[in-house]
């Protein structure tokens, strides 16, 4: 199987969220715009067909925690690997809270 990689991003780039569900559970995952715009569809379409292209993609997936100041925000918790099903969905995440970009995610 082929897998596809996205790579950590630097600090400045905008991170956009989306809910990743399958027939198990669901994540939040953080793409930049860089790696969005590599995409077919810039979106979560593109995710998908990429998913059902490649079969296989790692991403970062995003929890909320609580940051220095006491604020939560979500940040990145650690690269996962997301693998083509047919009970997957993958849908835009709005959050109201802070959003740590992915360089920033470890400190």
């Amino acid at each position: 199987m082929e897998s596809t990689v996205i790579q950590p991003a630097f600090a400045a780039d905008k991170v956009s969220l989306f809910k990743v569900i399958t027939s198990k559970d669901e994540i939040v995952i953080g793409m930049t715009d860089d790696e969005l715009a590599r995409l077919e569809g810039n979106n979560a379409g593109g995710i998908a067909k990429m998913l059902v292209a490649k079969g296989s993609m790692s991403v970062w997936q995003y929890a909320v925690r609580k940051a220095p100041t006491g604020d939560l925000e979500q940040a990145p918790l650690r690269q996962v690997g997301l693998i083509a099903s047919e009970s997957l969905r993958v849908e835009p995440y709005a959050s109201p809270l802070k959003i740590v970009p992915i360089g920033d995610g470890k400190k």
